[in-house]
């Protein structure tokens, strides 16, 4: 294989990241809390020789995260909750904590708050984020504070990556801060509020018909390319 099929081929493979990165956003458009996430190209470029021109491939090894916050959605549900500006839920997960900006919450049968996948919700300090039974109608305040009968009884944390830059989706709408993170004094909790995924499907859509136009047309030159090459070694072999 010469250089111009690799370097095709190196770009059709980062054609079909990018088509995985839309399709995937295109089904999370109606998930709660969603990110929208794109693919950024990197290149390569390799000098073969003094005499000879320098090899430049492209590689699709970088996910960037969309972080535009999502329009809100009013639910009235108690442990509905939506951030305003930046910030993050911190949540209890398998591998470790991990932070969200999906707040459909609800108290677990041991009054343990918990995710729609029954992952504990914590307070900045790390701690579970529990809720008395019988304690009547909760109330949640834009820092976080839950109060029940004018009572505080605990505070859901919200926190912001200390890196940004270090923050690395685990799946669906969930995030890892390597470099950890810090209570966001700014941001604002809406109790009654579901926040909506930031995915425009409009814009996802006729990403998804550029990439396959660009794909479609490496397939084809990648196609004449072949055929080329056969062409010359039929004339030689002849």
């Amino acid at each position: 294989m010469d250089n111009p099929l690799y370097t095709t081929l190196t770009r059709q493979s980062g054609l079909m990241h990018e088509m995985r990165a839309v399709a995937n956003n295109i089904a999370n458009a109606s998930t709660t809390g969603f990110r929208a996430e794109g693919v950024m190209f990197s290149e390569y470029i390799d000098a073969l020789g003094a005499n000879d021109p320098s090899l430049s491939m492209a590689a699709a090894r970088v996910r960037e995260t969309e972080m535009t916050q999502g329009s809100l959605s009013q639910t009235g549900g108690p442990f509905d909750l939506a951030i305003e500006g930046d910030g993050f839920f911190l949540i209890e997960a398998p591998g470790g904590q991990r932070l969200t900006r999906a707040g459909a919450f609800r108290p677990n049968q041991n009054g343990d708050l918990v995710t729609a996948d029954g992952y504990q919700v914590l307070d900045a300090g790390g701690a579970p984020v529990f809720v008395p039974q019988g304690a009547g109608r909760i109330a949640i305040s834009p820092d976080g504070t839950m109060s029940a009968g004018g009572q505080p009884i605990g505070q859901i944390g919200v926190v912001v990556p200390s890196d940004p830059n270090q923050m690395t989706r685990q799946g669906g709408v969930l995030f890892d801060a390597f470099g950890g993170f810090e209570p966001a004094p700014d941001a604002r909790m809406l109790q009654g509020f579901l926040e909506d995924s930031n995915v425009n499907p409009i814009i996802q859509v006729s990403r998804m018909i550029e990439v396959q136009r660009a794909y479609e047309l490496g397939q084809s030159f990648m196609d004449k390319e072949d055929e080329r090459i056969r062409n010359v070694i039929k004339a030689v072999r002849g």
